[in-house]
């Protein structure tokens, strides 16, 4: 039989390793916006993780090292323990299923299809017709300036689907009064959108949305100018 002290101790160690206390490491890029939707997440559940830089511009997601983690090369890889997953939205869909504290899907099926459509909206049709191998393609093949134009009309595209999509639903956030998958992935598109200067008064809802993602900690704490791996300002 067990002492009361190695039954609490172990209690504590079962706690640890169900938190994910001192065993997540998060393969990260400051700007990248995949990344910044996988470090909200984590935020939100609560757990601790460990942050690996990765420079995208020096391509260090190509070195053979990286490519163990995501023969893809590309941002952001999970590792919990002894297990690896790459790629946000199979991330997202990880820590939610191991890690029940703040769900990121709401228990209504309607609500739960459209935070699934909203995110794939994002993931699908706009991120990655703006990502780094895309844009620096563009300016290399055509030009700078259309390099800008490209990115703000298949944003502007998305976004216009994404106003009519949460018309419905949208309360507080996203699709109701909770934080949900869709404010994971809205968060982190409206920033980019923003920094390439799109004018967000033709996307009312999605502004506004914003602004309230600004009085969230789990998600101001996930913006890339706080990253480690961010430049000196």
């Amino acid at each position: 039989m067990m002492e009361a002290q190695e039954v609490e101790v172990e209690v504590e160690a079962q706690a640890a390793t169900e938190s994910g206390d001192q065993q997540i490491k998060l393969y990260s890029y400051w700007r990248s916006s995949c990344s910044y939707r996988v470090r909200i997440a984590l935020n939100l559940k609560g757990l601790k993780y460990e942050y690996k830089a990765v420079n995208l511009l020096k391509g260090e997601q190509f070195s053979p090292e990286f490519r163990k983690l995501n023969p893809v090369g590309c941002v952001p890889v999970l590792v919990d323990g002894d297990t690896l997953v790459a790629d946000s939205f199979a991330i997202l869909m990880y820590l939610e299923e191991k890690y029940p504290q703040h769900p990121l899907l709401p228990p209504d099926l309607q609500k739960r299809a459209i935070n699934y459509q909203a995110a794939n909206i994002v993931s699908s049709s706009i991120q990655p017709l703006q990502n780094l191998a895309v844009l620096k393609y563009l300016e290399e093949k055509v030009s700078p300036d259309e390099k800008i134009e490209w990115v703000k009309f298949h944003i502007g595209k998305g976004f216009s689907a994404l106003e009519e999509l949460l018309n419905n639903h949208a309360g507080k956030y996203a699709t109701g009064d909770e934080v949900y998958m869709a404010d994971l992935f809205l968060a982190p598109q409206v920033y980019t959108a923003i920094r390439f200067q799109l004018d967000m008064t033709q996307f009312p809802l999605l502004a506004r949305l914003h602004e309230a993602y600004k009085k969230i900690p789990a998600f101001l704490d996930a913006i890339p100018e706080k990253q480690p791996d961010a430049p000196s300002p």
